[in-house]
């Protein structure tokens, strides 16, 4: 078996664009992968058919193989855009493989760990005024953990008044769910040291299931203070870390809880499997980072099966576009996916449906400024 072509299709679904990976071969198999950057489709589009010829004419099979060339033999290596394409070709030779061995991926990967994975939702995210009312929709709908946060408006807000918006509506959600609901906060980044710990206390009576990205990504010192200062809530991040060496000096310095590698962007599923690796001999959860589509999901999910370090996946609900692409969507039983034991990922997806929802250009941060007119952190 040789592979004959490389397809990309960008899908709008909603709240973003996903960006489709199809790998061909010479056989009657194909492989599907997700390699969806938001905001820059088009440019990891460009990437993926650049990187995609050094596959033409190879055996799908020889997985590791390929990411090593992938990754190295284009001298310029890493960061978010090359490393979300090999993340988008590495899903797809994996669905490849197990669609060739008639088993699903996580058994490819020495799964399962557990039975089944557990989801949580987004509740007002970018939207504090929907936040009760996505809440008590998704309790109704049996799931049992939820983030929400990332309030782009806030910004225009001196840092007390933020301070307590923000306690606010994390404490009106807590009395909206009840006690037994795992409520997580997203704050991008936005924070130095001192404002993150401000606010990570202000949220303390509210039990955070945790908090993530306190500081900026390119910062670790920061997260090494908000560590350092103390607090009861369990720290997240690495949603904007692509790669096993981004994640050594996060995991060295014992500053995290849990990380959040991303499966479109941290070179796919044969990056993460090794990710989650190094976090296991920190006593560290993965809580993967996953907006996206149902083939990142997938991907996510088969790694989630076999890692024994799996803490919960994120899962945005992209209704109707989700069930529209998949010819058949898998099933959330009381807030858990029970992995399908299907061949490959066990996601194929309706082509019609994905063409008849094309790209659309869309940036909806180009208005994040602070009070003054200076530019924000989105």
């Amino acid at each position: 078996m040789k592979i004959t072509e490389i397809r990309t299709t960008i899908m709008w679904a909603g709240l973003r664009n996903w960006v489709i990976v199809k790998v061909m071969t010479d056989s009657d198999l194909y492989g599907w992968g997700e390699a969806t950057l938001e905001n820059n489709e088009e440019t990891v589009c460009a990437a993926v058919a650049q990187l995609g010829r050094a596959l033409i004419g190879e055996d799908p099979l020889a997985t590791e193989r390929h990411w090593q060339i992938l990754f190295r033999h284009g001298f310029w290596r890493g960061g978010v855009v090359l490393n979300s394409a090999l993340a988008g070709l590495d899903q797809a030779l994996w669905d490849l493989r197990g669609k060739a061995w008639g088993v699903p991926v996580y058994k490819l990967l020495g799964g399962p760990t557990r039975d089944r994975i557990r989801l949580y939702t987004h509740v007002g995210i970018y939207e504090p005024e929907r936040i009760l009312e996505d809440a008590q929709r998704d309790v109704e709908d049996g799931f049992t953990a939820m983030k929400t946060g990332a309030w782009q408006g806030d910004t225009l807000m001196p840092e007390h008044e933020r301070i307590a918006a923000f306690a606010e509506r994390i404490g009106q959600l807590r009395a909206t769910v009840g006690p037994d609901v795992d409520i997580m906060v997203d704050d991008h980044g936005r924070g130095r040291p001192a404002s993150a710990l401000r606010l990570i206390r202000a949220l303390e009576p509210y039990r955070l299931f945790f908090f993530e990205e306190p500081t900026q990504p390119d910062d670790l010192e920061a997260l090494v203070h908000v560590r350092a200062a103390g607090t009861n809530t369990d720290l997240a991040a690495g949603e904007r870390l692509y790669s096993k060496w981004d994640y050594v000096p996060l995991l060295e310095r014992r500053v995290v809880d849990v990380i959040q590698p991303d499966l479109c962007h941290a070179g796919g599923i044969t990056e993460c499997k090794k990710i989650a690796a190094l976090a296991e001999a920190y006593y560290v959860n993965v809580a993967p980072h996953n907006p996206q589509g149902p083939l990142s999901t997938a991907a996510a999910a088969h790694l989630a099966m076999a890692i024994p370090n799996f803490l919960i996946l994120e899962y945005v609900r992209q209704e109707p576009y989700r069930d529209q692409a998949m010819r058949e969507a898998w099933t959330v039983e009381a807030g858990h996916f029970v992995v399908p034991d299907l061949p490959g990922l066990g996601v194929e997806l309706d082509e019609d449906a994905v063409l008849s929802s094309p790209y659309r250009p869309r940036n909806p941060h180009r208005n994040a400024f602070n009070a003054d007119g200076s530019v924000a952190d989105v």
